[in-house]
C-alpha cells in the first residue's frame, strides 16, 4: 500500500453560480452571441463630471429643523385635512355683536388655524430658549454676552410656558382650577 501524501488535490466542480459553468456551454449559438456583438462595438469616450454635492451648513439645517418641528406642532397636516376656518366668531349674549374667537373652546381634539399657528410658536419659543440657555454656558464668549444669552433663554422659556398654561385656560377652562 501506497503512503498518502499531505498534499491533497483540490477538487472542481460546476456549480450553478460559477462562472466557469458559463464557458462550458456546448451551445455554438450561445458563443457566437456572447462574442459577436462586443467585438466590433466600442464603448463612447465620456467625459462626464459626476456631481458634487456639498453639505449644507449647520445653521441651515438647524433652520430646517425647527421650520419642520413648528409645522408639525402647529398642527399642519390637521388643517390641511380638515381645513378649519382661520378664526372662529361668537355672538355677545347682552350687545348682540360679533366678536372673534381665537381658541375653539371645549374642544381638544379640533382647533382654529390661528390657534395651531399660536401653540406652535410657543413651543418654538420654549425650544429656542433652552438653545439659547445652552449657548450661555460657553466657555469661549464674552461674560456679557453669556449673561444676555441666559437671559433671554430664561425669559423665552417663562413666556413660552406662562402663555401655553394661559391657551389651555382658554381651551379648557376647568382644567386648571
Amino acid at each position: 500500500m501506497a503512503p498518502k501524501s499531505d498534499t491533497q488535490t483540490p477538487i472542481t466542480s460546476s456549480v450553478a453560480g460559477d462562472s466557469s459553468s458559463s464557458s462550458s456551454s456546448i451551445d455554438p449559438l450561445f458563443h457566437l452571441l456572447r462574442v459577436l456583438p462586443y467585438s466590433f462595438l466600442r464603448p463612447p469616450r465620456l467625459r462626464l463630471k459626476l456631481p458634487t454635492f456639498t453639505l449644507p451648513s449647520p445653521m441651515t439645517v438647524y433652520a430646517l429643523v425647527l421650520l419642520t418641528y413648528f409645522m408639525v406642532v402647529s398642527g399642519i397636516v390637521y388643517d390641511v385635512i380638515v381645513e378649519p376656518p382661520g378664526i372662529g366668531s361668537t355672538q355677545d349674549r347682552a350687545t348682540g355683536s360679533v366678536r372673534p374667537v381665537v381658541f375653539l373652546p371645549g374642544r381638544v381634539n379640533g382647533q382654529y388655524i390661528i390657534e395651531g399657528l399660536s401653540s406652535g410658536f410657543m413651543f418654538v419659543l420654549g425650544g429656542f430658549g433652552i438653545v439659547l440657555m445652552d449657548l450661555a454656558l460657553d466657555r469661549n464668549r464674552a461674560r456679557s454676552v453669556k449673561v444676555s444669552y441666559a437671559t433671554a433663554g430664561i425669559s423665552s422659556v417663562v413666556i413660552a410656558y406662562v402663555m401655553s398654561m394661559l391657551f389651555i385656560r382658554i381651551k379648557i377652562p376647568a382644567y386648571l382650577s
